[in-house]
């Protein structure tokens, strides 16, 4: 086998195929690569682990990381112009602008400058195995000769970070940024203000499901973990599957983010822990009282301030060829930039609002996941959160080999004490869901915890924390019931919420957890909650909305959404028929947040409530009869066939093939969560959803994990990994995931590569 695969790979110039006993020992990086493309990366130190991470992602990703550096480089526009867009959505001039404020060079050396040495070795080793592909093999053809594919720096990897860091914050305001400026200044540049729904979108793209069991529901007293993150397909935010190891020191498998040298979810020996968005703020907004007689300054505790200005400048590619040079000012006050959002947020000679991200000064990010890389335990790593409070913007959920359950949402929140946060807080803007506060007195501003890792921030102490030995679940809601046996209560409206109705996708696991009983939940039990595609929402209201049906049988314009709905599975299934489309559309139309609900919401019955509905009241059931209308003329304009099965409707393309994917919307209480986009034939090409899928339990010799990547490990069209995995996605069949070297050596499709490194 190893003859065959040297003939197979001898093209990589300086590498050479051995066993592990002719590496050398500290100049020598070995990747053992097995089914579907996965790296099993093995090196005597850091750099050396490094290495080889960056060697493995160039082969799948280059062109990917080299498009992503050049957004948070701020060069887009100057290599693609100023048309086009990033894989964030903004075109490529706002994208630029926004990414030479946010990665100046300052904030970079500081980032660098906090690093411990391990996790510079493990960047510096990064970029020389990305830049030693790079140097020696063919360039994929999607970025071929492009003048935008250059060797990595280490400051593109932190660049790369930070953006990752102000995802659940300051990323999701970037129009309203750009588009701050003083009253009576010329328009600002960008047209278009953020929205609600699309800050809710944040939580719906990178959402996820979580399920931690401890050894009192398991088959043999060791804890059992389902991780289900639901993440972009394509961009920045694409996980890659990879194993890392150093002999004693580090043993780890699971999934990681672009340019990232780290596991992000994954498991080890003794421990598997995954994350899922939090509903915490990892931001405030401060409202500006202004100076009258000059709107660029404000008053704080009766003192005028100046704001700040940063002018910057970006080169922009136009239509023949030739650059131009495009400037544009950004302010800063005390707290942060100035936003501007028309009717929202404005800034006008009375007031003005800044944004405080708690991630901006997060650098300890990297050396936190790389504690939890190494730890053994649910309490080895409970203790690496409350020392380096990394986590930038979700829960960690984690079970071990002791039959141990973790619930922590361990992450960065500004802290500001309650009976602070009465006086100081917004009424308006925390109606809207904002957390906005009064920023013209020091009383207001974010105080220091005691025992916290960073100033400002709430001491993981006093966060939201579960451990247990039956289970722990979360689905992107806050703390309260992630075991509803012992709810977590009398935390900070920026912490956690209590007596808030839960996500369906939470009630649906809590009522399959419920319904089994003294039973233990199996790895076939687990897994069905992702594969079923049950459409809990359905449970909660299509008996009403069919009796409904019935009582206007006589209206031939809701018979056909009704006979669909009628004959439909209540699945997001491959199979399912036409009616999950009237489905979907009916509850768009109806509008999530106003359903007319038989029995509202109970803060006493919350995992029962709300359900129904209130189809027997006039105004309901006009609303119902509008919904079902526009439902037909949706599904009719669609333009596909009257017998579509969802398979036919949702899918990926990949190159000439369109596969199929089960899974759908997660606000109507789908497990396996998908977003997809509307193509002009009138199929939906799925976008974001159910990413790394990992389910492990433990046994006497370390970890038993199967799972897989729904989008594939690369990018590029021409890789023998461009569509394996989702091949095996939408048939839903989940592999066993090799993990000991025994395992790893008797896959049938090994690969071993021997790089030496290069001083």
């Amino acid at each position: 086998m190893y003859k065959t695969m040297m003939l197979g790979i001898a093209f990589l110039g300086g590498a050479s195929l051995a066993s592990a006993a002719d590496m050398a020992p500290t100049r020598s990086v070995e990747i053992r690569w097995t089914a579907f493309g996965v790296p099993h990366i093995q090196a005597a130190d850091e750099q050396g682990l490094g290495y080889g991470i960056g060697y493995a992602y160039a082969r799948d990703n280059l062109c990917l990381l080299a498009d992503e550096v050049l957004t948070v480089r701020g060069e887009r526009a100057r290599f693609l112009g100023r048309e086009g867009h990033a894989s964030s959505g903004l075109d490529n001039l706002s994208s630029d602008l926004f990414f030479r404020w946010l990665n100046r060079d300052q904030a970079l050396a500081e980032f660098r400058a906090a690093q411990s040495p391990a996790v510079r070795q493990l960047l510096s080793g990064y970029v020389k195995g990305f830049n030693r592909y790079l140097a020696d093999t063919a360039q994929p053809a999607s970025c071929r000769g492009a003048a935008w594919l250059r060797p990595l720096h280490e400051d593109d990897l932190v660049r790369l970070v930070r953006r990752l860091l102000v995802e659940g914050g300051l990323g999701q305001f970037v129009e309203a940024l750009l588009g701050a400026a003083p009253p009576g200044a010329s328009a600002a540049r960008v047209a278009a203000p953020p929205s609600l729904a699309r800050l809710a979108d944040f939580r719906l793209e990178r959402g996820s499901n979580a399920i931690a069991v401890g050894g009192q529901r398991t088959e043999n007293g060791k804890g059992r973990l389902l991780a289900n993150p639901h993440f972009p397909w394509s961009g920045g935010m694409r996980f890659y599957q990879m194993h890392l190891t150093i002999p004693g020191r580090l043993d780890v498998m699971g999934a990681a983010l672009p340019g990232l040298p780290v596991v992000n979810i994954g498991f080890n020996r003794h421990l598997a822990w995954t994350h899922t968005v939090d509903n915490s703020s990892h931001f405030t907004l401060h409202r500006l009282a202004l100076d009258p007689k000059d709107p660029t300054r404000y008053l704080f505790d009766g003192r005028s301030l100046p704001l700040s200005k940063t002018t910057l400048q970006v080169e922009v590619r136009e239509a023949d060829g030739s650059l131009s040079t495009e400037r544009h000012t950004l302010y800063e006050s005390r707290f942060g930039p100035l936003l501007n959002w028309p009717g929202k947020l404005d800034w006008n000679l009375e007031q003005a609002f800044a944004l405080q991200d708690v991630n901006l000064a997060n650098h300890t990010v990297l050396e936190q996941w790389l504690a939890i890389n190494r730890a053994t335990d649910v309490g080895g790593l409970r203790s690496s959160i409350e020392t380096y409070q990394g986590i930038p913007w979700v829960n960690t959920l984690a079970a071990d080999d002791q039959g141990q359950a973790l619930y922590f949402n361990g992450s960065r929140i500004p802290h500001i004490p309650l009976q602070r946060l009465s006086t100081c807080a917004l009424p308006a803007l925390v109606a809207e869901g904002l957390p906005g506060l009064d920023g013209s007195r020091s009383e207001c501003d974010w105080q220091n915890d005691s025992g916290a890792a960073a100033p400002g921030v709430v001491a993981a102490s006093h966060l939201p924390l579960l451990q247990r030995e039956d289970f722990v679940q979360n689905s992107n809601d806050s703390a309260w019931l992630s075991n509803p046996q012992q709810p977590l209560s009398g935390f900070s409206p920026l912490v956690s919420r209590d007596a808030h109705p839960l996500g369906l996708r939470a009630r649906y696991a809590l009522e399959q957890l419920g319904k089994q009983g003294d039973q233990p939940f199996s790895e076939a039990f687990l897994k069905a909650l992702v594969d079923d595609n049950r459409v809990y929402q359905a449970d909660l209201l299509l008996d009403d909305l069919l009796a409904f049906c019935a009582s206007r049988a006589r209206d031939a314009q809701l018979a056909p959404g009704c006979s669909a709905l009628a004959s439909w599975n209540r699945k997001a299934s491959l199979d399912a028929g036409a009616g999950f489309l009237y489905f979907q559309r009916f509850m768009a139309a109806l509008e999530l947040d106003e359903v007319p609900w038989r029995v509202p919401f109970d803060p006493a019955d919350p995992l029962n409530t709300p359900r129904g509905l209130a189809w027997r009241q006039a105004n309901a059931a006009s609303r119902l009869s509008d919904a079902l209308r526009q439902a037909s003329r949706e599904v009719a304009d669609a333009g596909l066939p009257a017998q579509a099965t969802w398979g036919q409707v949702q899918g990926v393309q990949r190159g000439s093939t369109w596969i199929p994917i089960p899974g759908g919307d997660g606000r109507f209480g789908i497990y396996n969560a998908m977003q997809s986009e509307r193509q002009a034939d009138g199929r939906l090409a799925v976008v974001s959803g159910s990413s790394y899928l990992q389910l492990v339990s433990f046994d006497d010799r370390g970890p038993v994990a199967q799972g897989l990547l729904a989008f594939s490990q690369s990018s590029d069209p021409a890789s023998a990994h461009f569509k394996d995995q989702t091949e095996l996605f939408t048939r839903q069949a989940w592999r066993r995931l090799p993990f000991t070297r025994a395992q790893i050596d008797a896959d049938p499709e090994l690969q071993v590569l021997s790089l030496q490194m290069d001083d």
